[in-house]
């Protein structure tokens, strides 16, 4: 599977991710870094079949409007420092890759993997 990490996660999660052997890219990898637009985040998710993983809504919205991006990957963990966060990303991340397989909309949090139907 190959993925790409909104803004509002850190860089350090995608630098991790890539460094255990997954294709992560983060749109501090784009020109515009923080300030790449969801609308090209979609796009390029859409052409080089990257699932999203972010914290925001308005891509959960979009996938469930218009199922751009194809698959999301949603981090409900509210305002979590990131270490606490890259530690949730190894406990669930090899199981997420997996289920991905099979499954298009999937959620995390502190305490629960989630999914969505």
């Amino acid at each position: 599977m190959k993925y790409i990490i909104d803004a509002q996660i850190s860089y350090k999660i995608a630098i991790y991710l890539n460094q255990i052997g997954y294709d992560i890219i983060h749109t501090n990898d784009f020109p515009n870094k923080e300030f790449t637009t969801d609308k090209e985040i979609r796009e390029l998710s859409k052409s080089q079949n990257r699932i999203v993983i972010s914290k925001d809504s308005d891509f959960l919205d979009s996938y469930l409007i218009k199922k751009i991006p194809e698959k999301i990957l949603l981090i409900t963990t509210g305002n979590t420092k990131n270490i606490e966060l890259k530690e949730l990303f190894k406990i669930y991340f090899e199981k997420i890759d997996l289920l991905f397989e099979q499954h298009f909309y999937i959620e995390f949090n502190q305490n629960e993997l989630i999914i969505h139907e």
